[in-house]
């Protein structure tokens, strides 16, 4: 292998380095919006919560109906998170399964890469 074609092979390993790295970086970017929003969805869920509760507290016309009103409201509020804990369960199997296949193809590059490189010399 001549010098030439040394430093070609170097210089596109290292392009598709930067390449694999900027993927990984757009990957990772993508996965962190997705779960910012649920979080946010989960804050929005507590927020309606403490809406509901103060309304209660200053609209309810004694101690049991206060009372009441605040059970069925925990109520609501644990089984809307039960749902938002399973969309975020399903958004990180995305996630794992995005990652796996990210690294799958990339190794499979690396690894033709290498052997191009180790043939060639």
């Amino acid at each position: 292998m001549s010098t030439n074609e040394t430093f070609k092979t170097f210089n596109d390993m290292t392009t598709k380095g930067m390449d694999r790295m900027t993927s990984l970086g757009e990957l990772n970017v993508s996965i962190f919006e997705r779960l910012a929003s649920r979080q946010m969805d989960a804050l929005n869920l507590y927020m309606d919560h403490s809406m509901r509760l103060m309304t209660l507290a200053t609209e309810s016309k004694g101690y049991n109906e206060f009372f009441k009103g605040q059970v069925e409201a925990t109520k609501a509020l644990t089984e809307r998170m039960m749902d938002e804990s399973k969309a975020t369960m399903q958004v990180l199997g995305e996630t794992r399964e995005e990652y796996r296949t990210w690294l799958e193809k990339n190794m499979a590059e690396i690894s033709a890469d290498v052997r191009k490189g180790v043939a060639a010399s």
